[in-house]
């Protein structure tokens, strides 16, 4: 199923579009149903990244905070270090 829209692009965007069109020669409407097809995908790819950076930061603060746990943890068991 398709949507019609109507559409205001700036001269300059228009301008090379129709440039590039008439290149590649493919319909104005492909053209932009692909190149928006395209942008959507990049745009939820960075919105992931931006929750991937979020999440590994939450998770690397976490872990520190283990690792300090068992730092503390195996001080106090007997080993090598104290001649046992």
């Amino acid at each position: 199923m398709s949507k019609n829209l109507s559409l205001k692009l700036q001269d300059e965007v228009f301008e090379e579009t129709e440039r590039v069109l008439r290149k590649v020669k493919r319909p104005r409407n492909a053209y932009i149903n692909e190149a928006i097809h395209f942008y959507n995908k990049l745009v939820a790819r960075r919105l992931l990244k931006n929750k991937l950076v979020k999440e590994s930061d939450i998770v690397a603060t976490n872990s520190m905070v283990v690792l300090e746990e068992f730092e503390k943890f195996e001080e106090g068991l007997p080993g090598e270090r104290d001649g046992n």
